[in-house]
């Protein structure tokens, strides 16, 4: 006896029917597998719409600070009498002749202009010198320190020797006085000359201590730092 053929189930008559039997024999689907898979995609879809909704950007708008959040925290008074107005400070007036900003130099000797002459603080002997004109043709300014800074009050004499001084008195910072001895020289004293500053004072010490006395000024060359330029500007300043 032959076995019987399975086939699409019957749904009954009617356009509904027909539907679902087209569906079947096309898409092997029950009509309660589509209305699931409807009902996750409607799900889904729900979801993504919700997702993008909530994740678009916005414009977020900041309340305006209120008047009470501008004043001082309880326990503070806010009248006027508890927090006065500063008031400006007195301006005080500044002579002619006191100036914070500039030093004021007379500048003798062997110079186009000499005179005072009134210079931003922080400038150098050389910055003097131009004031007053520059020296003279033929004048020798080895003997100053250009690169020095000015002092208020000082006297800068191009050309010409100091004059003497009393017993136990200084010479001008910076200045030298007569011939510097290297073999009893202190530190300040090789630093005043011209072209020698802290560093090269101490390794003309160093050098002092490590070979001994200076037996003439020539050892000078010997010295890192003092090259034939140098050498002929400290030559005539300094003797053993």
């Amino acid at each position: 006896m032959p076995e019987p053929v399975e086939g699409p189930p019957y749904f009954g008559d009617g356009r509904l029917s027909r539907a679902r039997t087209w569906l079947y024999l096309r898409c092997g689907l029950e009509a309660r597998t589509v209305l699931a898979l409807a009902v996750v995609l409607a799900v889904a879809g729900g979801l993504a719409l919700h997702h993008f909704w909530t994740g678009r950007p916005r414009t977020v708008r900041v309340a305006p600070a209120s008047a009470s959040a501008l004043l001082p925290r309880a326990g503070f008074a806010t009248s006027s009498a508890t927090f006065p107005s500063a008031a400006p400070a007195p301006f005080l007036s500044v002579g002619p002749s006191v100036s914070p900003s500039a030093v004021t130099v007379d500048v003798a000797g062997k110079v186009a202009r000499p005179g005072l002459r009134r210079l931003p603080r922080g400038a150098r002997v050389a910055d003097a010198l131009t004031a007053a004109g520059g020296p003279l043709p033929g004048t020798d300014t080895t003997a100053l320190n250009l690169a020095r800074p000015l002092a208020d009050g000082e006297q800068i004499l191009v050309g010409i020797a100091p004059p003497p001084q009393a017993p136990g008195a200084e010479a001008p910072s910076g200045e030298a006085a007569g011939p510097v001895h290297l073999n009893t020289a202190t530190e300040p004293q090789l630093d005043a000359l011209p072209g020698v500053g802290p560093v090269l004072a101490q390794h003309i010490l160093a050098f002092r201590a490590a070979h001994g006395s200076f037996s003439s000024a020539q050892q000078l060359r010997e010295i890192p730092g003092i090259g034939p330029r140098k050498f002929a500007m400290l030559q005539p300043l300094v003797q053993p």
